[in-house]
């Protein structure tokens, strides 16, 4: 394991937890207009689900950036670390919640959505940029050994899982018409969005004490 940084290298390696996060939020904001714009238009429940989820991330950046910013003092940084794993934890499972609502009203629906290319590519684009972000936001984690920075970047890691999810569930829809492959896929991902979101609350992250 390595060593806690310094003084210096500490405030340096917080400098580059706040822009990373930065950049998550913007990249989810972003995504969150797009996938909502699309799935609207397409009638896509999966898209407009992805954009909700999207919307549930920058919730989840700002608990961490709120983290980020109180690191200098080490008792508020102590309290903070469980307050934001606390609502990290309750944004996972908000979003095992709407992610098992939007599959099973997909399911029960029934009704196949309009092709959408947008869709398609807003999936393809977000599993080269996220997963990046989650590789730098870890290193992060591990250098300030912070659960709730750790926990953060695995509901990140999530949003790279439910892209996958949906680039699959659009492309089959898509290219062979099989409408139910996206929300049967997104209702396997429940229980592991709801774990990691019990995990979060009680603190058990691999970088938490």
């Amino acid at each position: 394991m390595n060593s806690p940084p310094g003084n210096a290298e500490r405030l340096a390696v917080v400098r580059a937890g706040r822009g990373l996060q930065y950049a998550t939020m913007a990249w989810n904001a972003a995504e969150c207009g797009v996938a909502l714009a699309a799935g609207f238009a397409a009638g896509s429940i999966a898209l407009v689900g992805f954009g909700f989820d999207s919307a549930i991330e920058v919730m989840s950046g700002l608990a961490a950036l709120w983290r980020l910013w109180r690191d200098a003092d080490e008792t508020r940084r102590e309290a903070s670390e469980r307050r934001a794993l606390q609502i990290i934890g309750v944004c996972f499972l908000l979003l095992a919640a709407y992610v098992l609502y939007d599959a099973t009203a997909a399911l029960v629906g029934g009704k196949a959505p309009e092709h959408s290319t947008v869709g398609i590519v807003l999936a393809a684009l977000s599993l080269i940029v996220v997963p990046l972000l989650v590789h730098y936001k870890r290193r992060v984690a591990k250098r300030l050994r912070s659960g709730a920075l750790e926990a953060e970047a695995r509901q990140t890691r999530v949003c790279a899982y439910l892209s996958a999810i949906l680039l699959v569930g659009l492309g089959l829809n898509a290219w062979l018409g099989y409408w139910w492959a996206d929300p049967l896929a997104g209702v396997a991902m429940v229980p592991i969005i709801a774990w990691e979101g019990i995990e979060a609350i009680r603190g058990r992250t691999c970088c938490a004490d």
